[in-house]
């Protein structure tokens, strides 16, 4: 299996661009190469993923040797970087890459070999080291290339770190995968995005802080919207995007946005396809080749699919990971029969569309005999016109056994707790309203920009 199939051809196409600095396929193709003959043999390597070609250079030329590489968050803290280097012990930290160098590029490794070593974020205890084979990358990016018909014609555009499976896997491999291009915006802005989709960019990969940033300024200024309405693809991940930027970024460009499902340890698990209905709340059913199933609280699969019922999301198949570093036991506990527990919770709809409700320790909520997934609430919340955004859990209750609360950021005049009730409500169902809403100027984030729920607490 050759995984990075575009350098199969090292000519002068170009393969990355980083700000205002490219690489063709020909000059990447050596520099990694160089960095290939000088780590061949090595246990596993490191590099500070700072967006630069020196990082891609970096990564792709540990894929060629075969050498597992742990890509550092260049903004990680003293402890958790002491815990990142202390835990994946890397023979090498791969930061004085030479993009001048030239070397041979050695036999492809099988697919089972170690390919990335992702740390996790870290919310539950120390980060967890996800070993992640080749043959996971490239499962997962057949099947995104099936679900966004995605080919050597595309070049993508993001903003996205590159220590972190989003931005290096897909916004990086992935179009080295398919012969095409990768153009790192450096810093992510409305401007830099609009620019790169102007000029050659065809697909936009982005987060929702950038896609709400990207729909105010889209509303302000026409070029911007017709600049990127010129985009075949514009795709959102990580966290779920809120109804009233996809509309808003409909109404300016006449595109509709596609969001996935993936985590570290599964890769991409779901996509709303290219030639799919792409609506908002949902991550689309599950790519080719990857099963997915929910299961209740008791481990029994539930064979619903009426957008309503939640269970919790096991999978299966190529995109999986093969252990987390040094932790055999938490391995063992992550699986039950071949299948990946993800701790999501979420609902499936006829047309197998799967609506992601939020995680099972801290996202699902008991109140009053109902099972409520908070990422629902949230959704309705953000679609307040008052409200920026939301955070909803469960807090104990001894009527209901958990109360909803929410934890909204809001701009203009505030609406009452009563309206915001009232408006999930009137959406949902007079069960899922928040009992309590709470008012702050912004919610806490961690590294990645997912909110933490439990400083909430």
């Amino acid at each position: 299996m050759n995984l990075l199939e575009g350098l199969d051809r090292p000519d002068d196409r170009e393969a990355v661009r980083v700000g205002d600095r490219a690489l063709s396929y020909e000059r990447l193709h050596a520099a990694a190469g160089a960095v290939a003959e000088r780590i061949a043999g090595m246990r596993r390597v490191a590099v500070t993923a700072t967006p630069s070609l020196e990082t891609c250079v970096a990564v792709v030329g540990a894929l060629a040797a075969g050498v597992p590489i742990v890509p550092i968050n260049p903004k990680a803290g003293e402890r958790e970087l002491e815990h990142v280097m202390g835990d994946s012990a890397p023979d090498l930290v791969l930061d004085d890459v030479d993009l001048g160098a030239s070397g041979d590029w050695p036999a492809e490794p099988g697919g089972e070999t170690p390919a990335l070593i992702v740390y996790t974020s870290g919310t539950t205890g120390p980060p967890k080291g996800v070993v992640l084979p080749r043959r996971a990358l490239a499962a997962t990016l057949d099947g995104l290339a099936d679900a966004w018909a995605w080919t050597g014609e595309d070049v993508v555009a993001h903003g996205l770190p590159l220590y972190h499976v989003h931005g290096l896997v897909l916004g990086t491999l992935g179009p080295l995968r398919r012969g095409g291009a990768a153009w790192h915006l450096g810093r992510f802005s409305s401007e830099a995005a609009a620019e790169a989709l102007s000029a050659r960019a065809t697909m936009l990969f982005g987060v929702p802080t950038m896609y709400h940033r990207l729909a105010a300024d889209l509303e302000r200024d026409e070029a911007l919207a017709r600049a990127v309405g010129s985009a075949r693809l514009l795709v959102s991940g990580s966290a779920a995007l809120p109804a009233a930027d996809h509309a808003r970024i409909e109404a300016c460009t006449g595109l509709r946005i596609a969001e996935r499902y993936g985590m570290s340890e599964t890769l991409m698990n779901t996509a709303i396809r290219a030639d799919g209905e792409r609506r908002p709340g949902t991550v689309g059913p599950p790519l080719a080749g990857v099963e997915l199933r929910l299961v209740d609280d008791d481990g029994a699969v539930l064979d619903v699919s009426d957008d309503e019922t939640v269970g919790e999301i096991h999978v299966r198949g190529p995109n999986l990971f093969l252990e987390y570093l040094n932790r055999p036991d938490v391995t063992e506990e992550a699986f039950v029969d071949g299948w990946f527990k993800t701790g999501d919770v979420a609902t499936r709809a006829e047309d197998g569309y799967i609506r992601i409700v939020g995680r099972r320790a801290t996202d699902l909520i008991k109140s009053g005999g109902y099972k409520i997934g908070a990422g629902e609430i949230e959704n309705a919340l953000n679609e307040h016109p008052a409200v920026v955004e939301s955070a909803v859990m469960g807090e104990p209750d001894p009527d209901l056994g958990e109360r909803i609360v929410a934890w909204v950021v809001v701009e203009g005049e505030r609406p009452s707790e009563q309206e915001l009730a009232d408006h999930v409500a009137r959406l949902l169902a007079p069960h899922k309203r928040p009992r309590e809403v709470r008012y702050l100027d912004e919610l806490p984030r961690n590294a990645l920009g997912k909110v933490t729920k439990k400083q909430l607490g």
